[in-house]
């Protein structure tokens, strides 16, 4: 298995992970201090349960253009937009200033490690 390869598993690894905390804060999880910066202690509201589902999609379509640029899964939708990569690499960037920024000591602890690991994935995919 090559670089790349094993880049994009780890990237689709843990936006599975990401995608089942927001899942779980969709369904009432009482983790909301770990997200949105720690605005909303103990379980979400309703809109934020809706703001969750539509976040966990979002990561998913970002899961799959990571996937099919490494070759793993769908490899037409990369042959065929290849720039879509680079947006992937940007989101992951931004993530990673938002969590560093986050008033939440706790997102903070979790988050950052975890956006970094899927921007350096991101990263190794984009150039090979």
């Amino acid at each position: 298995m090559d670089i790349p390869t094993i880049a994009g598993l780890a990237f689709g690894l843990a936006v599975a992970g990401v995608i089942a905390f927001q899942l779980a804060l969709a369904l009432g999880a009482p983790w909301g201090a770990y997200a949105m910066g720690g605005a909303f202690q103990g379980r979400y509201p309703p809109a934020m349960r809706v703001a969750a589902v539509v976040q966990a999609v979002a990561l998913g379509v970002l899961g799959l253009v990571v996937l099919s640029a490494a070759g793993i899964v769908v490899p037409d939708l990369a042959a065929s937009l290849p720039w879509l990569i680079w947006v992937a690499v940007a989101i992951s960037v931004l993530a990673v200033v938002l969590n560093l920024i986050s008033r939440s000591a706790g997102e903070r602890r979790i988050w950052v490690p975890v956006s970094v690991l899927m921007l350096v994935c991101s990263l190794v995919v984009a150039v090979s």
